[in-house]
């Protein structure tokens, strides 16, 4: 039993604890190329928020972890089968009932630590914010917390030599031979301005990948991933302490 993981826990020790910080890891259930499960994000999300909220814990740090939300936005992979969406609408709605429970029972601090690129929680924050003044209310892409080029022989971001490394230590069992993964190539959209990524539109995913994956993950190892999850525990970790000791009257310098 962690006492910072909310699921593992009973109200016996719940009820008498005081917590400066929750955290809720977000993911999504969705096509990972042919060698990866549905549930890669929930894996990544669990397992690196675990890890890094131990650090944070025995730092000093009062946190809590909640259940990782398993389901996504993936609006734009209607037809790949079984891929779960949920709107982004959705997504708020979630996070006001949520939020309401925790500034009811006085943990004014809430940080998201999301696990799927198709998740966008910014503009779902600045509302709730408003409506409840009292919260500190961030969130964080642990994927992008890291200059990927230091670990990885080659760059993508899905199902890519990243996440398989990661699952290959993870949780290897669920991971199919390489010789069955596709080779994950992208197709670009044709509008300069777009490939330039200054502006934006949302990918079509079977438009742009057969396999559902983006990124080659045949140079992926276990060792990779190893080295990896630790160099993201630590950046996140650090993060959530930060946050869980910040004085949210003194914020600015």
């Amino acid at each position: 039993m962690n006492p910072y993981i909310l699921s593992e826990n009973n109200y016996n020790i719940i009820k008498d604890q005081s917590f400066d910080l929750a955290i809720l890891p977000w993911g999504a259930i969705e096509a990972h190329n042919y060698h990866l499960p549905y549930s890669t994000d929930v894996i990544e999300s669990d397992k690196i928020a675990e890890a890094a909220a131990k650090i944070a814990y025995e730092n000093g740090s009062k946190i809590i972890v909640l259940p990782t939300v398993p389901f996504g936005v993936n609006t734009g992979q209607p037809d790949i089968k079984l891929n779960l969406n949920i709107n982004p609408s959705t997504q708020s709605a979630i996070l006001n009932d949520l939020i309401e429970v925790l500034n009811r029972q006085g943990i004014y601090k809430l940080h998201i630590m999301n696990s799927h690129g198709g998740n966008d929680f910014k503009q779902i924050l600045r509302e709730l914010g408003l409506k409840f003044p009292k919260m500190f209310l961030s969130s964080s892409n642990w994927y992008s917390a890291l200059d990927k080029e230091e670990f990885f022989d080659f760059n993508g971001d899905h199902a890519d030599e990243m996440e398989t490394s990661l699952m290959l230590y993870l949780n290897p069992e669920l991971v199919l031979p390489m010789d069955q993964a596709g080779e994950g190539i992208e197709k670009k959209i044709k509008i300069k301005s777009l490939r330039e990524n200054w502006a934006w539109t949302e990918r079509k995913w079977s438009k742009i990948t057969q396999d559902t994956g983006i990124g080659n993950p045949k140079l992926a190892t276990k060792e990779k991933g190893e080295k990896y999850l630790k160099a993201i525990v630590e950046k996140m970790a650090q993060l959530f302490i930060e946050i869980a000791d910040a004085d949210l009257d003194d914020l600015y310098e």
